[in-house]
């Protein structure tokens, strides 16, 4: 049993929700798109596209995924690609759960 059984698993990205890249990941732009190195796990990971790169950055400032995809001008029909994308970033820790202030339990 978990202890937060309401609670998503950590690789569940959803449209819904708030993400960010992790404090411990430093993105390098290339001209395919980026490289993403994790200090904490040692994880180097390719963003092969400029356009996931634009999401995984304004995931910061978004207050959730589907926000971050319309700032990065992904098409709708597009969007299950980049959350699966998203799912795998998550897996490895390069981005994560956001916190805001005010969420409801």
């Amino acid at each position: 049993m978990s202890d937060a059984p309401n609670s998503p698993a950590p690789d569940a990205v959803r449209l819904d929700q708030p993400w960010a890249i992790s404090p411990a990941v430093a993105l390098r732009p290339e001209p395919f798109g980026a490289l993403a190195y994790h200090f904490g796990n040692r994880k180097l990971t390719f963003l092969k596209r400029p356009e996931l790169v634009t999401v995984v950055r304004a995931l910061a400032d978004a207050p959730d995924v589907a926000t971050a995809l319309a700032v990065a001008e992904v098409p709708e029909a597009q969007w299950p690609g980049y959350l699966a994308a998203l799912q795998g970033l998550a897996r490895t820790d390069m981005i994560r759960p956001r916190q805001t202030e005010g969420a409801a339990a």
